[in-house]
């Protein structure tokens, strides 16, 4: 008789070792898929964060060209900006091909340019400046590798400013450049704004 209970009590025993070790491994394969997600979201949001970088370079590389295109003598149009009169700039909308590509009209009410044109349009009779057009410098985007989409692009609007001299009625012109830099992919996008005295 002890036999047979002590037979019984060693068959319990075993199969309440199997239901803990399940339970353990339920409990550890949880753990493991948890981690991969966590691992998964910090790629992610680092992937992320390099779009973003890239996308606020190129951008910044934008501001850097239309300040050379303005001011430079490297630059096909840069006699054009004075600082006094907006003459070069279209009576309405945006310039889209010779020197006055990428200029805008000043926009007394409703919404300034920078807010209406399409940045992202690369076709021939686009509204904004590519990198380049009028400073003939080079960009590398939309290649191999991690690289921009495209080229950033920017547009140039005219902002009438009182002059701080009193002696002179004559408004002051000040330039907003709006420059776009793109990511990896045209979705992932950078917009900077600055006004430009000459």
């Amino acid at each position: 008789m002890e036999r047979a209970n002590s037979a019984n009590h060693r068959s319990d025993q075993r199969g309440a070792s199997l239901i803990m070790v399940l339970l353990i491994l339920v409990v550890v394969s949880l753990l493991g898929v948890g981690g991969a997600q966590i691992a998964l979201m910090g790629e992610r949001g680092a992937r992320n964060d390099r779009d973003q970088q890239m996308a606020w370079q190129a951008a910044e590389a934008a501001l850097i060209d239309a300040e050379i295109d303005m001011v430079n003598t490297g630059s096909t149009r840069h006699a054009l900006f004075d600082g006094k009169s907006a003459s070069i700039f279209p009576a309405t909308g945006c310039g889209t091909s010779g020197s006055s590509k990428g200029l805008c009209a000043a926009v007394m009410t409703g919404k300034p340019a920078w807010l209406t044109e399409d940045f992202t349009s690369t076709s021939s009779s686009a509204t904004t400046t590519a990198f380049g057009t009028f400073t003939s410098r080079t960009f590398a985007a939309g290649g191999v590798g991690i690289q921009p989409a495209q080229a950033p692009r920017y547009l140039i609007e005219p902002v009438l400013a009182l002059s701080g001299d009193k002696s002179s009625p004559e408004p002051e012109i000040l330039y907003r450049v709006t420059t776009i830099g793109f990511g990896p992919r045209v979705d992932i996008q950078t917009v900077i704004q600055m006004l430009y005295r000459i």
